[in-house]
């Protein structure tokens, strides 16, 4: 374990602690009000991490798309990573449907039902087909940069990096190299602004414990317990997917991943580990282009977490109101959110909308989500770490396949990659 690591972990159980003194000691008013000190500086982290997610993403994947130079070989290499992400959440959905009907989180709940009228106030009218595709094409390369919409600057930075690749023997070649060179001073940057996370980790875990105190952990033992649960076999089954193709290096990457999906975990944002992931995949020998091309893909459309979370909520919710749901009713709630669940990236509070979005559907009462929005930052923690788990084996996957992986470990290391080394040769 190192250092930063270390210090995370600490200011964790220090964020535990300190919330639970305030909760503890302090009327509900001012616990709120210490509550929103800490509140400003885990914003201040986050907006540190926010600063450097579009020149990083754009940066390392302009130089990606450069080097490879091929349509083909980025069709080839996509394709693949689409397909382990549709297997990964078709799982997902799978695991969380046969646990809720195993473990029964919502039967007996133990606590007030809302009434089945009351509204959660999610925006679901964002989450629609035709919203989602428009959506996905920037009008504005600038505008996209500076919402920090993921899936947007990659579709820009593809068509940019692929032209990029093809004009590289010309004056444009210069530029090629010049974002290539951004590439390092953006990881730098990025060390500098991850110094900080011990900071943001303990102030986002003591201002959630200080105005939820830790006795509804108690009331929502069961829910909680069986989720994590449910995320534990779904972790056994992406490490097992892993071996399969990576053999016993996936324990291997399970262990290097452990501060990212550790940083995920405490600040319950994928934000925050991304640029910890990708420095951790490329010390890990993962070729950086193809971490540059796979890992944004993943990040809008491989949120394993977040999928198990969607059926497994959705059945606590009927469970909870008492209404039975058929076999085929629950085979086609997998379906629905099979597809929906595509459309969340960039969307606030995305699995609850989810949720909320599909209950309609199956006459379920909107009203359910309104059980667990006072714990959603402990559940938002596991379905976090649970994202970071499997983009990172979901990457680590698709190099093996493109003989990508163990590259920064030779001294050429475009040679370990056809695709690269058929570009150099150009």
């Amino acid at each position: 374990m190192n250092k930063q690591t270390t210090h995370i972990i600490v200011a964790m159980l220090l964020g535990i602690l300190t919330g639970y003194l305030c909760n503890a000691s302090l009327s509900p008013a001012d616990a709120k009000t210490v509550a929103g000190y800490f509140v400003i500086v885990t914003d201040i982290f986050l907006r540190l991490i926010k600063m450097i997610l579009a020149p990083l993403i754009f940066s390392t994947l302009v130089a990606g798309m450069a080097g490879m130079g091929d349509a083909k070989a980025v069709g080839r290499i996509g394709g693949k990573a689409v397909g382990w992400f549709l297997m990964a959440s078709f799982a997902s959905l799978f695991i969380g449907l046969v646990f809720a009907n195993l473990l029964q989180p919502g039967a007996n709940v133990g606590v007030p039902l809302p009434e089945a009228t009351a509204s959660a106030g999610l925006k679901t009218a964002s989450l629609n087909l035709k919203e989602f595709l428009i959506h996905v094409f920037p009008r504005n390369i600038f505008e996209a940069m500076a919402n920090n919409e993921i899936l947007q600057i990659l579709v820009f930075s593809l068509f940019f990096g692929l032209a990029l690749g093809q004009l590289r023997d010309t004056k444009a070649g210069l530029l090629a190299q010049a974002i290539e060179e951004v590439v390092p001073v953006m990881l730098r940057v990025t060390d500098y602004v991850m110094r900080f996370a011990p900071i943001g980790v303990f102030a986002a875990v003591a201002n959630v414990v200080a105005t939820q105190g830790l006795g509804v952990l108690l009331v929502y033992g069961k829910f909680m317990g069986g989720f994590y649960l449910t995320l534990a076999v779904l972790w056994l089954a992406l490490i097992g997917a892993g071996f399969v193709v990576l053999k016993g290096e996936v324990f291997r990457l399970f262990m290097a991943v452990r501060q990212p999906m550790l940083l995920g975990f405490s600040t319950a944002s994928s934000e925050s580990a991304y640029p910890r992931l990708m420095e951790t995949l490329k010390k890990f020998g993962v070729n950086e282009r193809v971490i540059g091309f796979i890992l944004p893909l993943g990040y809008s459309f491989n949120l394993d977490g977040s999928m198990i979370y969607t059926t497994f909520a959705s059945l606590f919710i009927a469970q909870a109101f008492n209404i039975p749901l058929s076999l085929d009713q629950q085979i086609l709630m997998l379906l629905v959110l099979m597809v929906s669940s595509k459309g969340i990236a960039g969307v606030p509070r995305s699995s609850l909308v989810v949720v909320a979005a599909v209950l309609p559907m199956f006459n379920l009462p909107e009203a359910g989500i309104l059980l667990i929005l006072g714990i959603d930052h402990f559940l938002d923690m596991g379905r976090t770490v649970t994202n970071v788990l499997g983009n990172a084996i979901a990457t680590t996957v698709v190099a093996k396949w493109e003989n990508a992986l163990g590259a920064e470990e030779e001294d050429d290391e475009d040679a370990s990659d056809p695709v690269l080394a058929a570009a150099v040769a150009k």
